[in-house]
């Protein structure tokens, strides 16, 4: 049976989150998440992405591996584009636009060449955790899961992260990234923020935050090996 909504006993969550996010699991909120998404089913809503790539972020991204976070928003809401990983979509999906405006920047500060795909796989495997806020949407209405307990589990990630982990840097990107990252402490992590890069923010300062290099500057001066932003063809 396919997997539509994150059954504790069910889905398959890497272990090192696992064991830190189990009491979430249990909770009483997560429930009534599940419950929430079994009913969405029921009606006949397409949800994406697929059940078994709700947690793929942390399935490819372990937390003793993270050095980058990326928050996001929710997930893309249309056909075949949402796999699980914040602005990234499958290997045959056009490039959205704001994914679009991360490779220009990316261009512009690290002489990255932009791939013809939007597959953000080999950051993961990197140790960016590219995590979106809200894990689920309804297919063609974005933001249709928000308010629904995903932003608790997810800010209990961040929690994880600024209380266990050390040296990471944390990427914000527009004011609903800016405000879930407000709990990070700067003194433990480097925290960088700037306009959301979709074509309607992009301009605002987005463009030339040199967030990549940066990122690595950091990483490098704390002994941690940098991500290699630049993606196959």
């Amino acid at each position: 049976m396919r997997q539509t909504e994150p059954e504790a006993r069910e889905i398959k969550l890497e272990s090192s989150w696992r064991e830190r996010l189990q009491d979430d699991f249990d909770s009483p909120y997560m429930v009534e998440l599940r419950d929430f998404l079994r009913e969405q089913k029921a009606l006949g809503k397409t949800i994406y992405p697929a059940g078994n790539e709700i947690f793929a972020a942390l399935n490819a991204t372990p937390f003793d591996a993270v050095k980058v976070v990326i928050l996001g928003q929710d997930p893309y809401h249309g056909p075949g584009q949402a796999h699980g990983l914040c602005f990234s979509v499958r290997q045959d999906v056009r490039v959205p636009p704001s994914l679009k405006n991360i490779y220009k920047e990316l261009a512009a500060d690290v002489n990255f060449v932009p791939p013809k795909h939007g597959c953000l796989n080999e950051w993961a495997q990197q140790g960016v955790l590219l995590l979106n806020s809200v894990l689920t949407v309804e297919a063609s209405l974005a933001a249709s899961h928000k308010g629904r307990g995903w932003e608790r589990f997810t800010d209990s990630v961040v929690n994880h992260l600024n209380a266990e982990a050390n040296s990471i840097v944390f990427i914000l990107w527009g004011s609903y990234a800016q405000k879930k990252g407000a709990m990070i402490d700067r003194a433990r992590h480097l925290v960088l923020q700037s306009p959301h890069p979709s074509p309607l923010s992009a301009s605002r300062g987005f463009f030339g935050n040199h967030h990549f290099s940066k990122s690595n500057e950091y990483l490098q001066a704390q002994k941690k090996t940098a991500i290699d932003w630049q993606l196959s063809a």
